[in-house]
């Protein structure tokens, strides 16, 4: 029997901090020590259980949030391990066994995790199961999709210029797409020549691009806490280390981040000021003022994230900090992703000279360039006023789809559960009642009950939000956003009543 003394687990089993909570921050403290290096084999959840003497639920559930933050790793028929590189030529430590090669693993563990999650592609496999009523991906609908128009689009290009259509394009980006941005940009307060601009494969490759651009192994990028996925798995992939900065009810935190900088030395600060995923925060004027300020007093680059800039159905329209930039300090990063057709993959960056030219040959070495057919296909539709006519329809169903998700919300939901009002982008933040089950404790019950939502917990790259619930209420009609949130709220339920059984008894 594995000794849990060895994981140096102390248990308060009389205070309010649940016991599933306990043992994860036992278990997160030892690995970012080093005392628990990566390729060490963690004992079977039973087996921790009737050693601790405490229910298996609350190993599962612990060993559960660990792995969706990133720290475990589960391999079929070997078990449970310390995410990260292990030595190969040694096989995996189990906790108890002695080895001579811990002390030097432990030398060189990671500061953080830094390998993108395995757990979200997980996630997204579950949800994508026929008959799921699925809140969990960041797009937009299909039906929300101009097909006619995007068919028209096409045809008339490879009419209009044939093979040209087919070929390699400038790794800038199409020259008149460029200027059609231009002008689309100019509209939100943007003043900005063509020449700044780079045509990207969709927003995500923006952000990744400026991360390879402007950042090393190991330096620091700032985010908002919690932030967009995607940013938290490219810094992972690139071995940047990321550090988020909490938000309020306006944004990221200026005294936070100002006591962090002046602290360390982070080379870059990413945000989401309008309709910020997964929060739905939108930053007022005058912090976004106060922000570039600070920007330009520790002459710290903001790479700013515009995508969900125009899907507004409620409020007042603010600039865009780079609407706002006096001195070049701010990459805006942006796209017809989340407005128009995900699948053209058509993003852009806009940059002063300070970094465009490095950001290009960035864009070169990645792909040489962003397909020239998508290109013209996108100019064309933006030449015949497709982007308003579309924003229009969709901020009209928009609106309409979140106010039955708030309905469904009030009407299915546990008492004591909180949610963010949205007057724009695609999400309800939702937070479950802290003295019951996390989100990922409800999360298998929520999926074989038909419906999957984002786990909270994934947002956070300093960890947290585990009752948090990100819930994509564009993704559905009105009658599957009802059905799907009254499944949810089921499972909920179920999973607390099996929680308070379980907790009251001492082993499983």
């Amino acid at each position: 029997m594995l000794n849990p003394s060895k994981l140096a687990i102390s248990l308060d089993r009389d205070g309010e901090e649940p016991i599933y909570r306990q043992l994860i921050r036992h278990v997160r403290t030892q690995i970012e020590s080093g005392s628990l290096p990566p390729g060490t084999r963690l004992p079977a959840s039973r087996d921790l259980a009737q050693q601790l003497n405490i229910s298996r639920i609350s190993v599962v559930n612990a060993y559960a949030e660990l792995r969706a933050e990133g720290f475990l790793s589960a391999h079929a028929g070997r078990g449970t391990f310390i995410a990260g590189e292990a030595n190969p030529s040694n096989p995996p430590t189990s906790i108890g066994a002695s080895s001579n090669g811990n002390a030097a693993a432990s030398h060189n563990a990671p500061e953080a995790p830094t390998t993108p999650d395995r757990s979200i592609r997980e996630m997204i496999r579950m949800s994508r199961k026929p008959g799921i009523i699925s809140f969990a991906q960041g797009s937009p609908p299909n039906d929300f999709f101009p097909m006619q128009q995007v068919r028209d689009a096409f045809n008339t290009v490879m009419d209009r210029d044939g093979s040209k259509a087919l070929g390699y394009e400038m790794t800038e980006g199409f020259a008149p797409l460029r200027a059609a941005v231009r002008d689309y940009v100019s509209a939100l307060g943007i003043l900005c020549h063509p020449d700044q601009i780079l045509v990207t494969g969709g927003t995500q490759q923006a952000l990744d691009l400026v991360v390879q651009a402007l950042l090393s192994e190991g330096d620091m990028l700032l985010t908002e806490n919690p932030t967009y996925l995607g940013m938290i798995d490219i810094a992972r992939a690139r071995r940047v280390q990321i550090h988020g900065i909490d938000v309020d009810e306006d944004g990221i935190r200026l005294d936070m981040l100002e006591n962090y900088v002046l602290d360390n030395r982070p080379k870059l600060v990413y945000v989401m000021p309008t309709f910020q995923n997964p929060s739905g925060v939108v930053m007022p004027l005058h912090r976004r003022r106060q922000l570039l300020n600070l920007a330009n007093d520790y002459q710290i680059p903001i790479l700013e994230d515009g995508v969900y800039h125009e899907l507004r159905f409620e409020g007042e329209a603010l600039p865009p900090l780079k609407a706002l930039d006096e001195t070049g300090i701010v990459i805006h990063a942006s796209g017809f992703t989340k407005m128009m057709v995900p699948g053209l993959r058509i993003g852009y960056l806009i940059s002063d000279n300070r970094h465009y030219e490095r950001l290009v040959r960035v864009k070169q070495a990645a792909d040489i360039s962003t397909p020239s057919l998508n290109q013209r296909a996108m100019h064309l539709m933006l030449e015949r006023g497709m982007l308003s006519q579309q924003l229009e329809r969709n901020n009209r169903e928009l609106r309409r789809r979140r106010d039955v998700a708030l309905a469904a919300a009030a009407r299915y939901l546990p008492p004591g559960t909180r949610w963010n009002i949205p007057q724009g982008g695609l999400y309800l933040w939702i937070q479950f009642p802290k003295n019951g089950p996390s989100a990922a404790e409800v999360y298998i019950t929520a999926v074989h009950m038909g419906a999957a939502y984002a786990i909270g917990s994934l947002f956070y790259p300093n960890g947290g939000g585990s009752h948090r619930v990100r819930i994509n209420f564009a993704q559905q009609k009105p009658a599957e956003i009802e059905d799907g949130l009254r499944r949810i709220g089921r499972a909920w339920r179920e999973v607390s009543c099996e929680y308070d059984d379980m907790e009251r008894s001492p082993l499983l």
